[in-house]
């Protein structure tokens, strides 16, 4: 038998930490809750590279008084519990005592507090669970707490830390939770010398909301707020319209904890039960507040798991809450429409009479349907650019630097209006100014540069066996006939793969659509991180994403095919895939989204499709012998044979 060896401090120490440190995220959620048990309403948090190489929290608290200092940072030494009967009842956020000694064993750890009853703070330092430091300080009353060069002695953990940007975002995450679910305290989170949040603590969870999750969040939701037999559910949830393609924006709270709940994720979707669509999800800011011996919370090191000692009465709480809400505070979609109008102003001449406005409709654009791609778009050469050339006092001569146009402008007027060369005067101030009418282009070239331009994707025509397009079914499925066949075609499912197998073909070159306004769209914490490291990724699928700050992301560019279509689910959607599957290849990655794309841009079951569009559909998929599956693994069209027609008739 193996001998058993006890083992040394130092190496138990390192064990024990493994269980709560895990990453910087970790300790920042550890030293957040102390701070907030210290009953501390203002704290800030500053970090650098992500936290790996320096965490710094400051509070307002109570303080620790040099007689504890040494005990603080001794594992399982704790003020928040004395007896087991404590453990029945557990009203703080920490209890364990195992935080401060954890963090030490793998960090430098620098400490300076003072009480309210001490005139001289302590500074306190360690290093590697080894006391380095215990001197007289001078600091407010409260505490700081700073840790530097996370697992410095454990460097095969170091290895698993990932980028500082991700890492960096896990702690924004924690602190977006610890402001909600604590809006009485302000907090000020501060990233690699810049602000990027900042709460009021004015006790309102509205606000704590707008400034976490931003206003387009927060315009959203539904105040809601219900007990029932002890348990009282209060927040908000989001209007069954707002809804999102995953759970990310769900936050639930116990007791003003953030915790991972099973119940009340399905107590919500149950009460949004026929209210929303299908594959959608509600979002929620919900915290429930029972009494501490309804709850068992030392389940998990992280404290992020409960025990509920009557799971149906939680469950009921937050069903109720959710329904009654929605049944008061849910209203239908409001539409607005703006006529819109340009002013165009005439030129006056140039003795000066009066301007004349007038209100005129758009004028009529003939090549409204040409669509040009962003990549022409980029490639095109730029317009010419104004030169302003100096004239007599109250006249500005302007000329286009390919000499095309003339303009005038009189400088007591904040208006540039073409004026016709007739009306234009010699100046004696201005030499060799030349004015040309601009050039007349005939409709016929233009129409036939465009043609020139863009030209329609070509059918690639086979030998096929003659068809005759018989009709549509239910708006969805497009019956054809073909020698001694019948063909079934289901649209949805083979317009599908066209796209897909399309966008695949033309990696790194799919047709984009610039947007005329920049979308933004907010994420959770874990899929903004997830987006910034696939922007790479994205770009290559048609999507141009970059980072807006603040759980935000920017989209400029998409790919034409869903310009129409509901960007900010798509890109939602995009994020929420990315952020569950960071470890694979990155072809499986762009695989997806090809297919999410290709899902989304497809004819649609139920779509109206006209005679001609139907017929070019069918002849470009018999083109097509090996389109056969939809990217789901659907099959996109049902072969019938005439023989087994007829046998079912009775004819044969």
């Amino acid at each position: 038998m193996p001998e058993i060896n006890i083992l040394p401090k130092h190496i138990a120490e390192l064990i024990a930490a493994g269980e709560v440190v895990e990453r910087p995220a970790s300790i920042v959620k550890e030293l957040l809750e102390n701070s907030i048990d210290a009953g501390a309403d203002k704290i800030t948090l500053e970090i650098q590279r992500g936290g790996i190489t320096y965490i710094r929290i400051t509070d307002n608290g109570c303080g620790i008084n040099r007689q504890n200092i040494k005990k603080a940072f001794i594992s399982h030494a704790t003020s928040k519990i004395s007896t087991a009967d404590d453990l029945n009842a557990i009203y703080t956020l920490g209890f364990r005592g195992e935080a401060l000694a954890s963090i030490a064993a793998v960090s430098r750890v620098e400490i300076m507090t003072r009480t309210d009853d001490e005139e001289v703070g302590t500074r306190y330092c360690i290093e590697g669970g080894e006391e380095i430091l215990l001197d007289d300080a001078g600091c407010p009353k409260g505490t700081t707490l700073i840790v530097r060069d996370i697992f410095f002695n454990t460097p095969a953990r170091m290895k698993f830390l990932k980028k500082d940007v991700t890492e960096g975002n896990a702690i924004a995450g924690i602190i977006d939770r610890v402001a909600m679910s604590h809006p009485e305290v302000s907090f000020r989170f501060i990233r690699d010398g810049k602000d990027v949040l900042f709460t009021t603590g004015d006790g309102k969870l509205e606000s704590a909301i707008y400034k976490v999750l931003g206003k387009d969040f927060s315009s959203t939701l539904i105040p809601c707020d219900y007990e029932l037999e002890g348990v009282r559910v209060s927040g908000f949830i989001s209007k069954p319209f707002c809804a999102r393609p995953n759970r990310s924006m769900q936050f639930f709270f116990l007791n003003n904890r953030s915790i991972r709940t099973k119940t009340g994720t399905v107590a919500l979707d149950e009460s949004y039960k026929n209210q929303i669509m299908v594959g959608k999800f509600p979002a929620c800011v919900l915290n429930i507040t029972i009494p501490a011996g309804a709850v068992d919370i030392n389940v998990h090191p992280s404290k992020m798991e409960v025990r509920f000692a009557d799971e149906k009465l939680i469950f009921n709480a937050v069903y109720y809450c959710v329904k009654s809400a929605l049944q008061q505070g849910d209203s239908r979609v409001q539409a607005t429409f703006k006529p819109k109008t340009t002013a165009q102003y005439v030129a006056p001449p140039i003795k000066g009479e009066q301007i004349k406005i007038e209100e005129q409709l758009p004028k009529k654009n003939e090549n409204f349907w040409t669509t040009t791609t962003a990549q022409e778009f980029k490639s095109a050469p730029e317009p010419p650019k104004p030169i302003t050339v100096k004239a007599e006092p109250k006249q500005t001569v302007l000329k286009f630097n390919d000499d095309s146009k003339f303009f005038v402008q009189k400088d007591e007027i904040d208006l540039i209006t073409p004026v016709k060369k007739a009306e234009i005067k010699p100046i004696a101030s201005v030499e060799n100014v030349v004015v040309e009418e601009p050039k007349q282009v005939k409709a016929e070239e233009t129409e036939a540069e465009i043609k020139e331009e863009i030209k329609a994707e070509p059918i690639v025509k086979q030998e096929i066996i003659p068809y005759r397009v018989i009709g549509e079914a239910f708006k969805t499925y497009i019956i054809v006939e073909q020698g001694e066949k019948m063909l079934i075609i289901d649209k949805h499912a083979a317009h599908e793969r066209m796209l897909f197998e399309k966008f695949r073909a033309s990696e790194n070159s799919v047709e984009t659509q610039m947007l005329l306004t920049p979308l933004t769209v907010t994420l959770s914490k874990d899929e903004y991180s997830a987006v910034l490291d696939n922007l790479d990724v994205l770009l290559k699928a048609g999507y141009t994403v970059e980072d807006f700050g603040g759980g935000m992301v920017i989209v400029s560019e998409c790919p034409t095919a869903v310009a129409g279509s509901d960007l900010a689910s798509v890109v939602m959607e995009l994020a929420g895939y990315l952020a569950d599957n960071r470890r694979e290849l990155v072809p499986e990655k762009l695989d997806w989204i090809y297919h999410s794309t290709a899902c989304r841009a497809a004819i649609k079951a139920g779509d109206k499709t006209s005679e001609y569009e139907l017929k070019l559909f069918v002849e470009k998929l018999l083109n097509n012998p090996d389109i056969r599956y939809c990217p789901h693994g659907r099959p996109v069209l049902i072969e019938m044979s005439k023989h087994e027609i007829e046998k079912n008739f009775g004819r044969v």
